[in-house]
């Protein structure tokens, strides 16, 4: 046997591995980035690994032919909210936590088809960062009104890019984090390419650069809109979190013993503000859910609730489920006064798919007969929630609406100069979506400039400041009774003011890069078949 014989045997499979490796390699990639991205949330403070999570993705996908793309994204999307989002099977099971892990990540699969179709284009970074955005706008919208969750801009509450939530919401915030992402990476590839050309094309690598910089500078600009004054006096509020009688689904089958707990533990607050341990509140904030039974139906459930309002001498907001003769159920906040009872409510707006109430009930029930414990609908409210509560406006945003942008910006303009998310997250158990639901509100606090306070049934309920900082928390499944004063505001952030437009101004450019690919990709095409 000749030398070449006896080498080509060794070579061909160390060959073979090396183009095994190579197609593995953007595949696993993509997956790390989204792993990357789930890292980056809370309750973990480690928001920067967004950065090398996009860059690392920005790799995948530039110059990716579009199925490739989309394949890519789906590994990206899957390695993000299949982690993000198990909370989700928490009672219920894997299937219907990984079923929507799936369908979500389809929609980070489509964004980034779109990513690779604009990334040969010049400042590809910039129209990047606004498809992503556009992606994010879609996933916040269908299908069933929207899943925000998991939106980059709720995993930067702890993050040097916090203060574009004041400059222009949670669009421009996760756009500037993104940017920062791609950026990064065009940097890392204009220096590589430098040094295998020797060439160094100074205009694209000063783009690159720039795309790096520009969020980071525009953050720092942006500090002087993240205030925490107090431009109309304070308010001294309670958050009062009863704790459930045990975890799950299951919980609110001893719904005497959640609406006892929380009326004992306001009972107690009264005793220690007699007592001098704590300052007298200028009302008191119960969770959602801290009664299930209607008040309105039930005379005990009144009795014991017109009982502790009473006894801490307060305007009193309650949680409560409202069980009308017929019809969809409510998912009410009540406005209760001591001396008057119940005044005013507000109907949860935008109500949980399949959590409180199932669309496509029998072919749900194919996959998981847990939909029957949602026996009755809940259906939504159509007002805008804002309490006077011993003369502070306070904005209601329940739980699942603090994710919409439109849901707490909507109280702001309603003149709230406090935000409240009465919350219950007993079905999660001590997962981390009550962390992750803590973050958003930290993001609202600046995104509008107000004070947010946070009441939970089991935890972790809160008091926010306007600057995004946690004044006050609980311990999971802890009785506890936050007492804080808290600045109040009534000056409108940018963000606030402009509402969806920098949302629609980042859709446009992602559309119109978009379009211009796709009509330049025409052109090319029609030149081809006329030389042809």
């Amino acid at each position: 046997m000749t030398p070449v014989d006896t080498e080509q045997p060794v070579r061909a499979p160390r060959d073979g591995a090396h183009r095994l490796l190579l197609r593995l390699a953007r595949p696993g990639a993509a997956a790390l980035s989204g792993v990357l991205l789930y890292l980056s949330f809370p309750p973990r403070p480690l928001w920067w690994l967004t950065l090398p999570g996009f860059a690392l993705l920005g790799w995948c996908l530039r110059a990716a032919r579009p199925r490739a793309a989309f394949g890519l994204g789906y590994l990206a999307g899957l390695g993000f909210l299949v982690p993000l989002l198990i909370w989700t099977g928490e009672e219920v099971g894997a299937l219907p936590w990984l079923a929507l892990a799936a369908v979500e990540a389809l929609f980070i699969a489509a964004t980034c088809m779109g990513i690779a179709v604009v990334s040969r284009l010049p400042l590809w970074p910039v129209w990047g960062a606004a498809v992503w955005v556009l992606g994010e706008a879609a996933r916040a919208r269908v299908p069933f009104g929207g899943f925000p969750w998991g939106k980059i801009a709720f995993g930067q509450a702890d993050s040097v890019f916090l203060p574009l939530a004041a400059l222009g919401g949670t669009p421009v915030l996760g756009f500037g984090v993104v940017l920062c992402g791609f950026g990064l990476y065009e940097t890392v590839r204009r220096i590589r390419a430098h040094r295998t050309s020797g060439e160094l094309p100074r205009g694209p690598l000063a783009a690159a650069v720039l795309a790096v910089f520009l969020p980071v500078t525009a953050a720092l600009a942006a500090l002087p809109l993240v205030e925490d004054s107090a431009e109309d006096g304070t308010a001294t509020v309670a958050a009062v979190q009863g704790n459930v009688p045990r975890l799950g689904l299951d919980f609110n089958s001893q719904r005497r013993a959640v609406l006892d707990n929380h009326a004992r533990r306001t009972e107690q607050l009264a005793a220690d503000v007699a007592a001098g341990k704590v300052a007298q509140p200028d009302f008191v904030l119960w969770p959602e859910n801290s009664s299930d039974l209607d008040p309105y139906r039930n005379g005990d459930a009144r009795l014991v609730i017109d009982q502790a309002v009473r006894k801490i001498g307060v305007p009193t907001v309650i949680g409560a489920v409202v069980t009308p003769d017929t019809g969809k159920l409510r998912n009410t906040l009540i406005q209760w006064e001591p001396e008057r009872g119940p005044v005013a409510t507000y109907d949860k707006r935008h109500v949980q798919p399949f959590g409180e109430y199932i669309p496509m009930r029998s072919f749900v029930r194919l996959f998981s007969s847990d939909v029957d414990r949602v026996s009755r609908d809940f259906g939504p409210g159509n007002k805008v929630g804002v309490f006077d509560l011993a003369g502070t406006k306070v904005g209601l945003a329940t739980c699942y609406e603090a994710a919409f942008d439109w849901a707490v910006r909507d109280t702001v303009t309603h003149g709230a100069q406090l935000i409240s998310v009465p919350s219950n997250n007993a079905t999660f158990g001590r997962s981390e979506m009550t962390y992750q639901q803590l973050a958003m509100s930290r993001v609202r606090a600046v995104e509008h400039g107000r004070a947010v306070v946070v009441p939970v049934t089991s935890g972790v309920s809160a008091v926010i400041r306007p600057d995004g900082t946690i004044e006050q928390q609980s311990r999971m499944f802890t009785p506890d009774a936050l007492v804080a004063e808290v600045p109040l505001r009534s000056s409108l952030t940018p963000a606030t003011r402009m509402g969806t437009l920098p949302e629609g101004v980042l859709v446009a450019l992602a559309v119109g890069a978009l379009g211009w690919v796709g009509y330049t990709r025409g052109l090319a095409r029609e030149r081809s078949r006329n030389a042809g």
